[in-house]
Formats: C-alpha cells, structure tokens, sequence
C-alpha cells in the first residue's frame, strides 16, 4: 500500500471544515491505527522540524528515525503503527498520560512482552518491584537506571568494569590516546572501534619500531638522530675530498690545482690562524692524492678535525670497526646507511600511542589485553536487547503522550483552527500598539524567512526578543486594527508560552492589509497625509525664505559703511509688472469663481434632493472614496495564507490555510474595557474644545448665500 493507493475501506473517516477546507477528525485509537490508510492528499502538513516548536523536544527526535532534523509522513506513520501494535487498547493514545499501566501491554506479541518486562527490570532497579505502574519519570533519565552499573548494553566499556588492575591501566590508556567515548552513565570508556583501532596501531608501532635492528645505523640505537646529524652536516666536504682524489687518479697533473696553491700559506703565514677560519674551512678537508682513503686521526685540516674525529668515534667504530683511515667505498657505505634511516624514520607511523613509550606498548601486546576488553564488549553487548527495550519502553510512554496531539497539529490543524488550544508552532503572543497577536512563529534566519512569508499576503514584524542573556527572533502577524504606528526599532513585549515575558524589539516589517477598517478610512488619512506633507514643504519654503532674507539684512549691516558696495552686491528688487499682476489676479478669480460655481452646483443640487435621498448620496459619495480601497483589501484579505509562513519555517504545508476576516480577527485581538467596567469621561489635562457648533452655523450660513445667489433670490430681494 503506498500514500497513491489509499486503502480506505473498513474505516469511516470523520472531517471538520475549517479554514476553508475539510480537515479529518481524528478522535480515536482507531483512527490512529488507521491513519495509512488515509490519503496523504488530505493531510494539512506533509513533514514538521523538530526544533522551533512548543513540543517535547526529546518525543521529536525519537520519532526522527533518520534524524535530519524533520518529520515527515513515513516517520509519524511509522511511529503510529508502532505504538498501536504495542498497547492492547489504542484509545490510550488518545489520553495525553504520561504513565502506562503494565496490564496496558500488548503481552500476546514478542515485541509487547519484550517491553513489558522491560519495565519490570526498570522497576525492580528502581526499587519498586511491585509496582503495577511505570511513569515517564521512571524511564526519562536511563542513565540514571544504570548508575551502579559498568555494564548497560550501550557498546562502551569504562576502565573500572575491567576485573583486573593491568587490564583497567591498558583500558586508560586506549582511553587517553585514542579518545574517549561516553557511555550511558556519563562515565569516559571504549568501544570496539577504538579498541580495534589502537591496538592495530600499537602493532604497527612495534613492528615498525623493531625495524631498526634491520637498519644498516640499527646498532646506534638512540644515538642514530645524532649520528645522522653529524653525517649530513660533513657529507659535502667528504664528497668533495673523493672527488678530487677520483680526478688526480685520472691525470696526476691535477694535483697541483686541486690542492691549495703554496703562496695561500706564504699568506698566512704572517697572521694569527684560527683553527675555524673559513678561510682553512675551504680548503679541502685532506690533501688530495690519487687513491687515497681519507685519514681519520693525522693529516686532516685542522677546520675539520673535530668533525671528523666526531665522525669516526659516533659512525666509523660502531659501524664498521677500528680503522685510523675511511676508504671510499666504505664512506658510500655509511651514506647509503644513512639513506635507508631517512627512509625507516619517514615511515614511522602517525600515531599518538608512540607517547606511551615502545615499552609500554610492547607490555600490551604481550599481556594480550585485546583478548580481556574483547570479553568486557561483548558482555556489554549481551545485554543490548535488554537495554533497548527499556529505552523502548520510555519511546512508547511518550508517545501515548505526545502522539495524539502532535497528529492533530501535523495531519490535521485542530488546535489552531479551534481556537481550543494553541498549535505547535505558536511560540506565544505579542503586545504591540494595544493588542495582542496570538499568531506568532520562530524564526531562525529572518531574512531567508521573510523571502517567503511574504508570499502569504499577511502583515508581518519580525521581533528581535531577548531575556537574561537569551535571544530569539519571531514573526508575528497583525490581522485587527491599522499599522499606524507600527514602525522598525518600537520596543514591545513577547510572552512565551511559559508565561516568561521577554522584551522585544521590531526589527522588519512585511506591509500588508490588516482589516476593512484599515482599508475604509485608507483614502482619508492619505489624503491628509498629502494635505499636511504640503502644508510642511510651505513651511519649509517659507523658513528658508525668512532666513535668507535675515542673512541679507546681517550683511546689509555689515556693509553698512560702504553704500556703494551694498549697492552692488544688494540683489535688485524687479520693477512692479501691473499688467502682470493683473493677470495672475484674473487667473485666481477665474479658477476660484470655477470652483465656487462647481461647489455651488453640487449643493444646490443637494439640497434641491427630498430628505431621504440624502443620506443616501453622502454614504454614496463616501463609497466613492472609500470603495475601491474596501474591494482591494477584501480580496487581498480573503487570500491571506498561513502556509508560507510555515514553510519558511521548515514546514511541508499541503493545504491553503486561509486566514479570512473573522479568524484573522480571532487571532489579533484589541484593547477593550472589561464587562462591567465604570467609566469616567472628565478628563482634567483634555484639550480644549473647539466651538464646532458655531463653525458649522457659519458654515452653513455661506452655503444659503451662496444657492441663494444661485437661485437669484438676491438680485431679487435687492431689485436688480
């Protein structure tokens, strides 16, 4: 059966509409036992995170099999089946307890009577062997189960299960150089893999270390660095005494240039000689003849001769015996022994164990310590199944906890749709602006999360929040009242749903309708939004030009000795245009007569309407104004979306989860007088008020002379 071949029959499943669609009902155990058989396509949500939700983290990551840090459908199905093969009664995992009854399990199947009796052995550790109950308390902290035991079935060995004193010392030592691996308790001990891993090391340690026996500087010992040092240090001047010997035997005549010219030593011969001198270090390190071995005690340039007495008392004797003089081939022989150490130390084996000494790791081996700690793993894990099945056992108890309600916010939206409770991913409520939004999510990366959010046409602020040294960030969706004053950088305040208050500040904002209301008195407020931006840059214009003229009439001061300067730098004021300003001044009475004519028009018409029609043109006028921005909002809040949301926060929505009007309303909720609340309206600091009333008879007194006017009823009255 696959989630494209549903297998409905034999279940009959119950749904609620909400949100604008169906969602299933699930109620029962049998609905849970049956939840494969339920096409995906009618689930909500496809796959959750595992972080970022008010859940148990711990019943997360056990139902996380392959733990990426998601569930998906496979994972909770599986989780479901499992549970349900394991209790003789489903309905148990619709209780939300948090305590299992030992009748509970379903003893008729290997794996339930597996976890029964792992729940006695939980019991009898824990010193209630009668006890027909066992809690998630009793099972929460597993390794405490196992404090008086070395041995807990979790593949890792300490040092003090070991029986012997050596073999516990052997088991510190894999421990100090190979690393340690924590086992159930907390206590630092081995596994098998590095058990098997250092004693391959510790073998090839030894075996590579007993090479240097076969080594031609093997009889050196430790002094074999050392030797090699010297060697390479005088190998150069050696190679250069052969030479020159090897071409003297080829043509005698050579010798006279290749040995130091006998007016070098007239030279010397009238200053002080240092034994050092780079001069005396130059010359060749012997005097060169054909076929002769180089000397080892007589003949040798005194810049040389400690050298070479080094050479022949640390290389030449142990190596090759006593001899006062080194052959070339004997010297080739030296060199090539040095060759092969070089090669022998290159291959020495990456390894911390060479810390603990050849001797020491070859006390190991011989002692055949693998053989014990061998023993101590597969005694621990002998008892796996056991151990497993107590961790089982607390696997099982939490999800008779925590299944039923995580199904209902995954597979269906019950607790958010409801309103009975809150849904998972809903990190608490914000205060802002006299209201508080219930619809508020975690965020890890606020700016990938507002690339998608976004999508979902909702009004969003992220929050920055922070309490006693924690932080978090949070998106939040205003869906009642208007955005003001909503603004970057406003402090507010988040509760989370342990009630623990953090502050919280706006650090982005994602526009979009709020309400009809909003939308309603929109046209209005920008309206006055451009009257008084106008109103601004005239007063702007008016402070520079008041400002400019205070600078002119300073440096008329300034100037004031010197008529002639101030002249000529005073700004010359233009020549009065009559026939100009004629013409503005007929350009205004032309278009203030207009708009008066228009104005008088619209009122005389007005008034000239029966009574009941014109309430009905002022609601209509409002419309006028007010309408197109209602039609936009209305559709845009009609297609606010929540999946966005979610899949940005690591969600697979798999349905269009509206937010339409009344339930964007549910979730933001204003600030009101409680029922019953006694109010006082006499308020000493009120600003005072404006006489309205008389603004409005003088108002009203200039329309009726102005349709007067209209009407003719003037020239009449007056007789003209």
């Amino acid at each position: 059966m696959t989630h494209d071949d549903p297998q409905t029959a034999g279940h009959i499943w119950r749904f609620f509409r909400a949100g604008g669609f169906d969602q299933v009902r699930l109620e029962t155990g049998a609905d849970i036992a049956n939840l494969a058989s339920l096409d995906q396509k009618l689930w909500v949500a496809l796959a959750c995170p595992t972080r970022g939700l008010e859940f148990d983290e711990k019943t997360l990551d056990l139902i996380d099999t392959d733990q990426d840090g998601r569930i998906r459908a496979p994972e909770l199905l599986a989780a479901a089946q499992w549970a349900v093969s394991l209790l003789k009664v489903p309905d148990d995992l619709t209780k939300g307890r948090s305590s299992l009854a030992l009748d509970a399990f379903a003893v008729d199947t290997p794996d339930g009577a597996r976890l029964l009796a792992s729940a006695r052995t939980i019991l009898n550790l824990l010193g209630r062997p009668d006890a027909m109950v066992i809690t998630l308390e009793d099972t929460a902290d597993i390794e405490h189960i196992f404090d008086g035991s070395t041995l807990n079935g979790d593949g890792v060995v300490p040092a003090d299960a070991a029986a012997s004193p050596e073999l516990a010392a052997v088991i510190a030592d894999v421990i100090a150089t190979m690393g340690p691996v924590s086992d159930r308790g907390g206590k630092p001990g081995v596994s098998k893999a590095t058990v098997d891993r250092f004693f391959a090391e510790a073998a090839a340690y030894r075996d590579w270390h007993y090479q240097r026996a076969d080594q031609p500087l093997g009889p050196l010992g430790e002094k074999a660095a050392e030797a090699a040092v010297l060697l390479h240090g005088i190998a150069t001047k050696i190679d250069d005494y052969f030479t020159r010997c090897g071409l003297v035997a080829f043509d005698p005549g050579a010798a006279v240039g290749l040995n130091p010219d006998p007016a070098l030593y007239a030279g010397l011969g009238t200053v002080e000689i240092q034994a050092d001198a780079a001069a005396l270090a130059a010359l060749p390190i012997a005097r060169i003849e054909a076929g002769k071995p180089l000397p080892l005690i007589e003949g040798i340039n005194p810049a040389w001769a400690v050298a070479v007495m080094q050479l022949r008392a640390t290389l030449v004797l142990p190596i090759l015996g006593a001899m006062d003089d080194l052959s070339e081939a004997n010297w080739k022989r030296l060199k090539d022994g040095f060759a092969q150490w070089q090669c022998w130390v290159a291959n020495e084996p990456d390894t911390l164990l060479k810390t603990l000494g050849i001797a020491r790791i070859s006390a190991i081996l011989d002692m055949d310590a693998k053989t014990g700690i061998d023993s101590l793993l597969a005694q621990d894990a002998a008892l796996a199944p056991e151990i497993d099945a107590i961790s089982d056992v607390d696997k099982l108890i939490r999800l008779q906890r925590d299944l039923f309600p995580l199904l209902n916010n995954v597979v269906a939206f019950r607790d958010f749709y409801t309103r009975a409770g809150k849904a998972v991913f809903q990190a608490g409520t914000l205060y802002l602006d006299g209201r508080s939004l219930d619809l508020c999510v975690r965020v890890e990366d606020e700016a990938k999360h507002s690339q998608i959010a976004s999508l979902g046409g909702i009004f969003i602020v992220y929050c920055k929040c922070a309490r006693k040294g924690e932080t978090m960030t949070i998106a939040a969706a205003i869906t009642g009242g208007d955005s003001d004053s909503i603004r970057v950088g406003r402090n507010c305040v988040f509760y989370d749903r342990k009630g623990q208050d953090w502050d919280a500040t706006i650090t982005k904002i994602i526009e979009h309708p709020i309400s009809l209301r909003q939308a309603f008195w929109l046209p209005y407020k920008q309206a006055a939004r451009a009257v008084s931006d106008a109103i601004q840059k005239l007063a702007a214009a008016r402070q520079a030009s008041v400002k400019q003229d205070a600078l002119q009439k300073a440096f008329e001061k300034t100037v004031a000795g010197d008529p002639v300067a101030v002249s000529a730098t005073a700004p010359k004021e233009a020549p009065f245009d009559a026939g100009k300003f004629a013409g503005i001044l007929a350009a205004v009475g032309l278009a203030f007569g207009a708009l008066a004519t228009a104005v008088a028009t619209i009122v005389t018409g007005f008034l000239h309407l029966p009574a009941w029609q014109m309430p009905l043109v002022l609601v209509g006028l409002m419309l006028a104004v007010s309408g197109p921005s209602l039609i936009i909002a209305s559709f845009k809040l009609a297609a606010r979306n929540l999946g966005p949301i979610l899949d940005a926060s690591g969600w697979a929505v798999n349905a269009r989860l509206k937010i339409n009007i009344p339930f964007g309303t549910a979730l933001t909720t204003l600030a009101k007088l409680p029922p019953g609340a006694q109010r006082s309206l006499n308020d000493p600091f009120a600003e005072e008020q404006r006489p309205w009333g008389f603004y409005l008879l003088i108002a009203g007194l200039a329309a009726g002379v102005l349709v007067a006017w209209r009407l003719g009823l003037i020239a009449l009255l007056f007789g003209s």
